[in-house]
């Protein structure tokens, strides 16, 4: 009998977290944007009531009133959706957070496309490029419920702003409880020696799927899993381009500005080899259903197959 694939939300895995913090740190505050049920934040509200503080629909405060917060000492957890969170407070996230370096952990839930039938204004798929932009800030994107409670704990150790991003869609786990996350680093699933596919956020159980469906073909496909998009692990991608030859980036974003930019930033300027990108092909989403919605934008397994195949043709060219 095969065992029961176990699937939970990163936003799920998010909220336990901060109830775990709350217990263990006293620097640690919660704020949210009116959406507490759906981010999850509401968990920590109903354990620590005196810890957390509704802004309500107020985006741009809710950045601001976690900056003071964190200016007297605090270690502040903002929370909304990704699609406000980077996008309506960008400018207070850039000059707010970012310019003084503040402690403010950015929970930014209901990313990408798979948000499902709420439709094209809040699947953000440009959040990533956003916040690659502004100096100092980490990006951290889980793929599944294990390492998004350890990027929570990380992100509350480091000094500085982070931004995290987590899904709506249940997700089937990758790790198991003895997984070790760090900052930075990125993580080999499988080895190969064919082509790499470095991916990211829920596109990790894609890339494990692919690399099944490549081996029987006769490609061997080595997988990272990328949780850290900035500060991005040069050294596995540089090790992955020389054993494999070819690159294949895999994600739930756009594919301007995203992992893909950033793997193709670093895999130019040092070995270079052919990259090919998985992920939202520069258009807007629409309403439906989540996993219907990630075939149809090529959010899959067998997309990532067929970028495979391509880089490997590439490279024997």
């Amino acid at each position: 009998m095969m065992a029961e694939v176990v699937k939970c939300a990163t936003r799920e895995a998010y909220g336990k977290a901060l109830v775990e913090l709350g217990e263990t740190n006293d620097k640690v505050l919660v704020l949210d944007a009116d959406l507490a049920a759906a981010t999850k934040t509401g968990m920590f509200k109903k354990a620590f009531p005196e810890k957390f503080i509704d802004v309500g629909i107020a985006e741009s405060n809710l950045m601001g009133v976690a900056a003071g917060l964190a200016a007297t000492g605090h270690i502040v957890f903002a929370s909304s959706f990704a699609m406000f969170a980077a996008g309506r407070a960008f400018e207070q996230v850039r000059n707010s957070i970012a310019y003084t370096h503040l402690n403010v952990k950015i929970g930014a839930t209901h990313a990408g496309i798979s948000v499902g039938e709420d439709g094209a204004s809040h699947q953000c798929c440009e959040d990533i490029a956003l916040m690659r932009s502004i100096p100092g800030m980490v990006i951290l994107n889980p793929a599944d419920d294990i390492e998004a409670r350890a990027c929570v704990m990380a992100a509350a150790a480091h000094e500085g702003p982070v931004y995290m991003r987590f899904g709506r869609l249940a997700v089937p786990r990758v790790f198991d409880e003895s997984y070790q996350f760090e900052i930075g680093k990125g993580s080999v699933l499988i080895e190969g020696s064919d082509v790499t596919i470095v991916a990211t956020g829920l596109m990790v159980n894609e890339a494990l799927e692919a690399a099944k469906l490549l081996k029987n073909e006769g490609i061997s496909a080595r997988v990272v899993d990328m949780a850290t998009i900035k500060p991005i692990d040069r050294e596995i991608l540089i090790d992955s381009a020389k054993k494999t030859g070819a690159i294949v980036t895999a994600e739930e974003h756009n594919v301007l500005g995203g992992l893909g930019g950033a793997v193709a930033e670093v895999i130019c300027e040092t070995v270079p080899v052919p990259v090919l990108r998985v992920g939202v092909e520069d258009v807007f989403g629409k309403s439906g259903p989540a996993v219907e919605l990630l075939h149809i934008f090529g959010l899959d397994a067998a997309h990532i197959v067929e970028k495979a195949k391509q880089a490997v043709a590439m490279k024997q060219a």
